[in-house]
């Protein structure tokens, strides 16, 4: 078994490494079925050990890249490569790949150490190496005390489990998961995409997720490929993705934003979006003519609200009306719509317990970030 990578985990990033070779490639990859374009002239790289989200709106061709790498389709056009061999013509079960998916497809029959052995016994593995394998396997999934139980015995989060273990017993160099956590309310959701990254750093084991859940996706990838309309928008680590989207689609899909359009004014270093009554200036370069085109994106956490107007000092600001707030527990989220109708979103921490909130519906505020706090959008 592969060593565990442990701490090593946090500094991984061997795509920035020009030596280091992809463990699997999709080169110029295409795939149609019949006039419709699933996946459309697709390259990616993605290296040993990595854990890759495949995120994107249904239908954007993510299940379709990976039924490719399975084997259960065949690209129409371009190349598959495994640790540098094409897998044209390669079958499903002799491919180094193993799926899970999201109905886990357990044997209602058997009991859970037979499901995990399933696989073991059609490969004609020694019952020495089987029994040792499911018992590795169980201690993995921290289910010892449910061998004998069948999957109508188990919860929703036991069955995945079973589901896991069962892709892993017979190691395979890439585990594929199709929307694995799916079917789990949110708070065991949340425990489970942490249990996975310790099992995938334990193991040592290349992932491929497929996710429409950003969050999902953010919490347990090292890096993630937006996709849209069998194409890749972006691939980059999850905070890249958050902090600098490359384009309005993938600054709209991943988390909450404000995206105001408008036209570019240079300032040297900065540069302004001037829109109808409005006027952000941002810590960016620009990168196009003057007049052009362009969109300010912000998060909402990153905007400041308040009852009192800001200081002369203050680069950025928006007056406007309290619309609607949404109270979420650990934060709440202010409508703020402005006299041209424009609405704005701002989040604040509740970081003690109020009684009576400070801010309510019908308040007249403003809003103020710093230049460093927005994005500029080109495209």
């Amino acid at each position: 078994m592969a060593k565990t990578l442990g701490p090593v985990k946090r500094k991984f990033s061997p795509w920035t490494d020009t030596a280091q070779v992809p463990f699997i490639r999709f080169e110029n990859v295409t795939k149609r079925f019949g006039p419709f374009t699933a996946v459309d002239n697709l390259t990616l790289n993605i290296y040993e050990r990595e854990f890759f989200s495949l995120l994107g709106p249904s239908g954007c061709g993510k299940t379709t890249l990976m039924r490719m790498l399975a084997g259960f389709e065949e690209p129409t056009e371009g190349r598959i490569l495994l640790q540098g061999q094409d897998l044209a013509g390669v079958p499903p079960y002799r491919r180094p790949t193993n799926m899970m998916f999201q109905s886990y497809a357990l044997f209602p029959h058997m009991t859970v150490e037979k499901n995990i052995a399933f696989g073991l016994e059609q490969d004609n593995l020694p019952k020495a190496e089987i029994k040792a394998r499911v018992e590795e396997m169980l201690r993995l999934v921290k289910l010892e005390n449910f061998a004998k139980r069948k999957p109508n015995q188990l919860s929703g989060g036991q069955r995945q489990r079973v589901a896991l273990a069962r892709s892993l017993a017979k190691r395979p160099k890439v585990l594929l998961l199709d929307e694995p956590l799916g079917a789990l309310d949110r708070k065991l959701r949340e425990e489970t995409q942490f249990e996975l990254m310790d099992i995938q750093t334990e193991l040592g084991l290349t992932f491929l997720i497929v996710t429409h859940d950003q969050e999902e996706a953010m919490t347990v990838s090292d890096r993630i490929a937006v996709m849209d309309k069998g194409e890749i928008v972006q691939v980059a680590a999850p905070a890249e993705i958050y902090e600098a989207p490359n384009s309005r689609y993938v600054a709209d899909f991943i988390g909450d934003i404000n995206i105001v359009e408008g036209r570019l004014e240079c300032r040297g270093e900065q540069s302004a979006v001037i829109g109808t009554d409005f006027t952000a200036v941002i810590d960016q370069p620009c990168d196009l003519a003057d007049g052009a085109s362009v969109a300010f994106a912000i998060r909402p956490e990153k905007v400041r609200i308040s009852t009192d107007p800001p200081a002369e000092t203050v680069t950025n600001a928006v007056y406007g009306e309290v619309w609607d707030i949404a109270y979420l527990g650990d934060f709440s989220v202010f409508i703020i719509k402005r006299e041209d109708g424009f609405v704005f979103r701002a989040a604040q921490a509740n970081v003690s317990r109020l009684v009576d909130r400070p801010i309510t519906f019908g308040d007249m505020v403003w809003l103020t970030w710093t230049a460093d706090a927005g994005l500029l959008l080109t495209r």
